[in-house]
């Protein structure tokens, strides 16, 4: 090889490197910002954080997706003002510290979300070098709604708080309407039975639960998302100046609030969880559209993505919050958990 093929040989895997280099300090440096934004006090209402930590599909979302990136959080996390072993409950609902942040997370229970595990737990805390608050994770009704008892029994064991998701779909797939689980059908009482026996089950544990339905609903991503059941159209369903796909959502989340309190199930948090971007970005989109109301919601949520896939744009954590943050402050007086944050290797 002469001496010319020798040195483009060299600059190609010197590029090679400095790209790698800059993929994991991009990542890096978007923790980093996202630790020092939540610790500037400019976001009062921030009162818990989790991150959502799998590499499911070569997402790359896991925290030890290089070591810099692990480093970033271990030090971001490090700061007393995240809480990881205390926490504050009134009447059985969880309410915010006084002073500083709850770190929890989804601790990589698998890509479907729910293969909940004592050891998954043990080894986030491991890495990060702090506790967490709450381990977070899916309910899917699939063919079936069923109370999670066997994954919620391993969450009580860890020390830790149970974090349901309840998701309303037969699949994963996204887009489009679930074939089974639309929002008019859990309003007409379609699933009553099983919901019924859901709540029971969960006063059965008699402990504290924390509890959203519909995550992100905000996006059409998921089935239960406004453009599957009704989208911008208000003549269909209930009041005639709302759009009637959010309006449904509203009302189905209402219905299973109900239900629970109806049940004795008083034991549980409920989270309004929207995602930072919503899809379609239109006007009946929005989250207002979408909110059950300050009687039955305890805290709003919220999902802060950077990139996800390589070629995504890049946004600062700080640049999401910001456009998020007025929008969740305007829509109810309540405490903001940050429920889903994280960032690819880019």
């Amino acid at each position: 090889m002469n001496k010319v093929l020798i040195m483009l040989s060299l600059i190609v895997i010197l590029n090679s490197c400095d790209k790698n280099e800059t993929n994991s300090q991009k990542k890096a440096k978007w923790i980093e910002n996202a630790f020092n934004t939540l610790s500037s006090g400019k976001y009062l209402k921030i009162k818990a954080i989790s991150w959502w930590h799998e590499n499911f599909d070569n997402s790359l979302l896991r925290v030890d997706s290089s070591p810099e990136s692990l480093e970033a959080y271990k030090k971001g996390v490090a700061d007393t003002l995240f809480i990881a072993n205390e926490t504050i409950f009134q009447n059985n609902k969880l309410i915010e510290a006084e002073k500083g942040i709850y770190h929890s997370a989804f601790p990589d229970f698998g890509g479907t979300e729910d293969v909940v595990s004592r050891e998954s737990i043990l080894a986030f805390e491991t890495l990060v070098k702090k506790n967490i608050i709450w381990a977070y994770f899916s309910n899917n009704w699939y063919n079936k709604i069923q109370f999670p008892k066997t994954e919620v029994d391993i969450i009580k064991n860890s020390g830790k708080i149970p974090f349901i998701r309840l998701m309303p779909r037969t699949n994963f797939d996204e887009g489009g309407p679930d074939p089974n689980y639309t929002m008019q059908r859990i309003i007409d009482g379609s699933f009553d039975k099983e919901l019924i026996q859901w709540a029971k089950d969960a006063a059965a544990t008699g402990i504290p639960l924390l509890a959203e339905f519909g995550t992100e609903m905000n996006g059409n991503w998921f089935p239960w998302n406004g453009q599957y059941n009704g989208a911008e159209i208000t003549n269909e369903y209930g009041n005639l100046t709302l759009p009637d796909g959010p309006e449904r959502f509203r009302d189905a989340y209402r219905h299973i609030i109900d239900i629970c309190r109806q049940n004795g199930a008083s034991n549980i948090t409920w989270f309004f969880h929207v995602d930072a971007y919503g899809e379609p970005d239109t006007e009946w989109n929005q989250i207002v559209n979408y909110y059950p109301g300050d009687d039955y919601i305890d805290w709003l949520g919220v999902s802060i993505y950077g990139p996800q896939e390589s070629d995504e744009d890049y946004q600062e954590f700080e640049e999401i919050l910001n456009d998020i943050y007025p929008k969740l402050n305007s829509l109810a007086d309540k405490p903001i958990a940050i429920l889903e944050f994280a960032v690819t290797e880019m």
